[in-house]
């Protein structure tokens, strides 16, 4: 658990794999934005919560650092510090007129529909007040590039307290000031790291020469036939899939439909569990049988979608700044009507998918995307992702209470981008609910209220495994 007084360690430049989702954003379709609504039982108080920020963008060095791209993109993009930073450009405060949950989804939705200023610093966070029973809510935009699902939940916790009422910790001090890079400074820090990563590819190839030529040595057998699996994985990885598999949700636009429910946590694990799987394995398969209910109201039936579900690379070393997964793709069976069988199978096809040598190369590879003029890249990750039907997404949240301005969290929701995708389903906990936040294309699925109702008769489909 962060310290009050802990700064933590951010990275200079972004990673490859985030330096591709960044420039891939020439297509407005592949936007990366993060939209997490959280909601309290009170309205927070603003001063505190204000000053509570401001300390945490101290804490978080990333909260105050612009995207600075070197000159002809001679290296990576490089965190910067926004010699202008205003906070409270950053940071809102409204009063909706109706006084109710819907009201605030809809200006989520229009947040997550909104591209970012990208001469600033890539979050925004806008505190909803009026709602029914002096309750509150709090709207936080953020592009991915900043940090993935689980590094997000780490830099939510340095944000807010764990009392209602904390002990005062003092001023802040010892806290570093924050680089800025000039067009001079992007240009040598972009020669010195191209520098870098020639040596360390050279002994890298060095090394792999020595160690390749000795196991063709030993093994010339299964040197080569390993050769040919990481191949055919990383061509499967960047295979094209432009069309997507269902009849229905084909449309691919920036328009945006939110919605949210609740499941039990200790449910949804009894369910997965009974059934041999776990709970992602659980979640993944409500999903999948809310999927084939849609179609079926639609009068359709399909026998597959294409899905992508992030993986988690992320080390316990790692830095909270950055991405540390890779968006595996592959199609799931929709004709399973056994929650149990439907557990198995989905338990089953994500070990394989885990086991992908190009998983472990998913750096590397955007490395190379990276190195193609952006039109080029952007056509090749858009072919990769605009034909996935859907995104599935398990963060894991807080179990123990959280505060802010003295207000409690009762609940939150993450709507994750779609990616390209006609809806993405996130999962992620807070203290014993698994809080569901569905963000969908709504041209693709104009219905919403009948998806979200077939969902969530799946997700009662999947729990009563648990209760047999």
């Amino acid at each position: 658990m962060p310290g009050p007084q802990d700064v933590e360690r951010f990275e200079a430049h972004m990673s490859d794999s985030d330096a591709l989702m960044w420039n891939i954003e020439k297509d407005p379709l592949l936007r990366s934005t993060i939209v997490t609504v959280l909601f309290f039982d009170r309205a927070p108080d603003w001063n505190r919560l204000v000053a509570r920020i401001d300390r945490g963008a101290w804490l978080i060095p990333r909260m105050r650092q612009r995207v600075a791209t070197p000159l002809l993109r001679m290296g990576p993009p490089h965190w910067s510090g926004d010699e202008h930073f205003d906070l409270m450009y950053h940071l809102r405060r409204v009063r909706v007129c109706e006084p109710t949950d819907e009201a605030v989804l809809d200006l989520a939705r229009t947040a997550a529909m909104a591209g970012f200023d990208r001469s600033r610093p890539l979050w925004e966070y806008t505190l909803v007040e009026g709602l029914e029973g002096g309750r509150a809510a709090f709207i936080m935009k953020v592009h991915h590039s900043m940090t993935d699902g689980v590094g997000g939940m780490k830099l939510l916790l340095m944000l807010f307290d764990f009392e209602r009422e904390p002990a005062d910790v003092g001023p802040l001090d010892q806290v570093e000031a924050i680089p800025t890079f000039g067009p001079t400074d992007l240009v040598l820090k972009s020669l010195s790291h191209r520098r870098r990563r020639l040596f360390g590819m050279a002994r890298r190839a060095a090394i792999d020469v020595w160690t390749g030529s000795n196991a063709v040595a030993r093994h010339p057998r299964e040197t080569v036939t390993h050769a040919v699996e990481v191949s055919s994985s990383i061509a499967r990885y960047l295979a094209p899939a432009t069309v997507p598999h269902s009849p229905i949700m084909r449309a691919r636009t920036l328009a945006r439909s939110l919605g949210m429910t609740d499941i039990s946590l200790d449910d949804l694990k009894r369910a997965g569990k009974a059934a041999g799987g776990s709970l992602n394995d659980a979640f993944v398969a409500a999903v999948i049988g809310g999927l084939a209910k849609y179609h079926e109201f639609h009068g359709e039936h399909v026998d597959d979608l294409r899905m992508v579900m992030p993986i988690n690379l992320r080390e316990n070393s790692a830095s909270l700044g950055g991405n540390h997964f890779t968006p595996a793709r592959f199609l799931v069976p929709m004709g399973i009507k056994d929650p149990a069988e439907r557990i198995v199978e989905i338990g089953r096809l994500t070990r394989l998918i885990r086991d992908e040598p190009a998983v472990a190369l998913t750096d590397a590879l955007a490395g190379v995307l990276n190195q193609l003029p952006t039109t080029v890249t952007t056509a090749i990750f858009g072919s990769m992702l605009k034909g996935a039907d859907f995104v599935t997404s398990n963060v894991p949240g807080a179990p123990f209470p959280i505060f802010a301005g003295g207000a409690e969290l009762e609940r939150m929701y993450a709507f994750s981008p779609l990616s390209g995708s006609a809806l993405n389903v996130t999962l992620l906990s807070h203290c014993g609910t698994c809080c569901i936040g569905v963000n969908l294309d709504a041209v693709a699925i104009p219905d919403r209220d009948v998806f979200m109702s077939c969902l969530e008769q799946s997700f009662a489909d999947v729990i009563t495994l648990g209760q047999e």
